[in-house]
């Protein structure tokens, strides 16, 4: 590249990554061209609002504009080419090749950096279409707002009945957003659950909520084809086991893959899941080609190696460091540029009243790494209340902590409830991210003020929990593990340490009832040579007790760890 031209960068794709990598390099050098491709109609929209401006509660489709062609234009003097395909990346020239899909001109476009803001395009299996035709108008994704305007032109038509496939994080925005709108809804997902990078019995509120809203769940359940129906309207969806769903619309949210045509066909590596791979600074194999977004992998900050998560905030990240880094390499600076540290996987969805989050490992994601690629962890479950008890409209929060056996490091969190998860899970990502341990929960100051916390917030009692097991103040054993050791010759005996009338409504099939005010008194009931479970609702009194009996000499002692609150979501679940 001469001293004296301008820098040539040309970025393929908008949105999120692209439309922040132009931003950012804008802000960085005024000299430089810089060419945005983008085939759709919008370089920078809120894809991730799409459900909501179908369902209503988003009114203006203009609202979802970030910011038009013309605005980048003018404030960022960016040269935004819209309805425009980049069709091939020439290396060795350093050209792409492009197509105008109003004009139908084609040419050539030379660049000195590259960016691909590709993202993932909505899997759309041909064996499902065969029949329906690839295009069918009553077959839909979500991914641009040209999918949307088709989506809410068809329920603004009158449906009556739809069927989403898939009960991942846009399933589960528009099956909401569907019964809104009032209309009959069925959800097929292939799991066992619904939100799969979620625990099982995390989802078990959200998937009794999606029941008494009316949605249709089918879970370990498959459509295996699709069908025109009678009157070549609506679409009949075929089960494994050939049941018939009949369906106005269906929406398909079964998953994505990532964009990787023009990174392939250009000889960019990817991984056996088709991700671009990029190293710390966003280059692909060819230092002068970039790549960001839902198309790449990216660093597992917690067990190493690489992952691929698309989300959008990730993707905002990557466009400005990727900018960074080639700005940074023009003017002769490139080492001042940090690294992408990589994405731990921090979502969140609503679902009617509740919401539920997660950042970091799942438990179930720990086991499949198995332990070449994690040490021991620990899990631990709390509900306490998303402010102070006393104050007037205090609902309950459920989180599960993930944690180091030896270290206290955490690994991964999950909550759902009904108020404040998004911030319980916020604290905990950067807790992660800073690499934070569960003594650092304990010790984490907060804001408290009765209607926004406790002095006690919920992310220092998981922090005490955690930090009483890394120190062994306390065994606590999980509703699955009780349930496995309840099957075995020898089973512990299960004491439960809430009052008779609690335990009297319902309890754990086969325990006994001491309430923690008579324990202290009635110790002898509780052998010296057996294992023993205490358990009360949500965990407190159970850990009371179970340190009453350890002091009288019971040592082989464990506390349910989120009591009966939590062996009930273990029983409704699938696990």
């Amino acid at each position: 590249m001469s001293s004296t031209r301008p820098l040539r960068l040309v970025i393929v794709g908008g949105v999120a990554g692209g439309a922040s990598a132009a931003a950012r390099a804008r802000r960085l050098d005024e000299s430089a061209h810089i060419v945005v491709f983008e085939r759709g109609s919008h370089a920078s929209f809120a894809n991730c609002g799409l459900p909501y401006y179908m369902g209503g509660e988003i009114s203006d489709r203009d609202d979802l504009l970030v910011a038009d062609p013309e605005t980048l234009k003018g404030s960022l003097a960016l040269d935004v080419r819209t309805k425009t395909e980049v069709l091939a990346i020439d290396r060795a020239a350093k050209e792409v090749e492009v197509h105008e899909l109003t004009t139908d001109k084609r040419y050539r476009e030379p660049f000195d950096f590259l960016i691909l803001s590709t993202g993932a395009a909505p899997l759309r299996p041909t064996n499902l279409l065969a029949k329906v035709g690839l295009k069918h108008p009553r077959v839909v994704s979500l991914r641009n707002l040209e999918d949307v305007d088709q989506l809410k032109g068809i329920v603004d038509g009158g449906v009556q009945k739809a069927i989403v496939l898939g009960g991942g994080f846009i399933g589960m925005e528009v099956a909401e957003q569907l019964v809104h709108r009032g209309v009959t809804t069925t959800l097929v997902e292939k799991n066992p659950q619904v939100l799969p990078p979620f625990d099982a019995e995390m989802v078990v509120p959200l998937e009794q909520v999606l029941v008494e809203r009316g949605i249709a769940l089918y879970l370990s359940d498959a459509v295996v084809d699709l069908e025109p129906d009678g009157n070549g309207q609506g679409v009949r969806a075929i089960l494994t086991d050939g049941r018939v769903l009949e369906g106005d619309v269906v929406v398909l949210a079964i998953g994505v893959q990532p964009e990787n045509l023009l990174a392939q066909t250009a000889g960019l590596k990817t991984n056996d899941r088709g991700a671009v791979k990029v190293n710390e600074h966003l280059q692909t194999n060819d230092p002068h080609i970039y790549a960001v977004g839902d198309v790449i992998e990216v660093p597992d900050p917690i067990l190493g190696g690489s992952t691929h998560i698309p989300l959008a905030g990730p993707a905002n990240r990557q466009g400005r460091l990727a900018a960074d880094h080639i700005i940074a390499r023009a003017q002769g600076r490139g080492d001042s540029v940090p690294s992408y540290r990589g994405s731990q996987g921090s979502a969140i969805v609503r679902v009617f009243d509740l919401t539920a989050a997660i950042t970091g490992k799942s438990e179930k994601a720990l086991q499949r790494a198995g332990k070449e690629r994690h040490r021991d962890y620990e899990v631990i479950y709390v509900h306490p209340y998303h402010h102070a008890h006393y104050y007037p409209g205090a609902k309950r929060l459920t989180i599960k902590l993930i944690f180091e056996t030896a270290s206290g490091r955490i690994l991964g969190a999950q909550a759902v409830g009904e108020e404040a998860v998004d911030k319980r899970i916020d604290v905990l990502a950067m807790a992660i991210q800073m690499g934070a341990t569960v003594f650092d929960l304990e010790q984490a100051e907060l804001c408290y003020s009765p209607q926004y916390g406790s002095a006690k917030d919920a992310i220092n009692i998981a922090g005490f929990q955690g930090a009483n097991v890394v120190r062994g103040g306390t065994m606590p054993i999980t509703p699955a593990e009780l349930r496995a050791a309840l099957e075995t010759v020898t089973p512990p005996m299960v004491v439960d340490v809430r009052s008779s009338s609690e335990f009297d409504e319902e309890h754990i099939p086969g325990s006994i009832n001491i309430p923690l005010p008579e324990l202290r008194s009635r110790v002898r009931e509780v052998p010296m040579d057996r294992p023993v479970v205490t358990y009360c609702l949500v965990g407190q009194r159970g850990y009371f007790a179970e340190q009453v009996l350890r002091q009288e000499g019971v040592t082989a002692v464990r506390n349910l760890t989120g009591g009966f609150v939590s062996w009930q979501r273990l029983a409704s679940g699938s696990l």
